[in-house]
């Protein structure tokens, strides 16, 4: 779990170092996101790819979660957080479960 635990903790720190001075500069990230997908391209490609692994990230979240409402929940803050969220998520789940297999499909 070692590896997992410090992948998480690198993933999380390079993230928010990148993501902090972009956020100050521009919190309008849906009109640049969106846009890029509306005019085509490979941005928009990129963009709409990442979008579909963000919801199978909040899929897989949610699931493992019993599609309760506590589920849902992170679902939403997984497909909306992104790695900076699933970083967290992990790394908290690699003390909370035994094994890898059951961090991937639960108890």
């Amino acid at each position: 779990m070692l590896p997992l635990r410090l992948l998480c903790i690198l993933i999380f720190i390079t993230l928010s170092a990148y993501t902090a001075p972009i956020l100050m500069a521009d919190q309008n990230l849906l009109p640049a996101f969106f846009g890029q997908i509306a005019a085509g391209g490979w941005q928009g490609q990129f963009n709409m790819d990442f979008m579909f692994m963000l919801t199978f990230s909040g899929l897989w979240v949610g699931w493992r979660h019993g599609l309760n409402p506590a589920g849902l929940a992170l679902a939403l803050l997984a497909f909306l957080g992104g790695a900076l969220f699933l970083s967290v998520y992990l790394f908290v789940q690699s003390f909370r479960c035994g094994s890898v297999r059951e961090i991937l499909v639960g108890r």
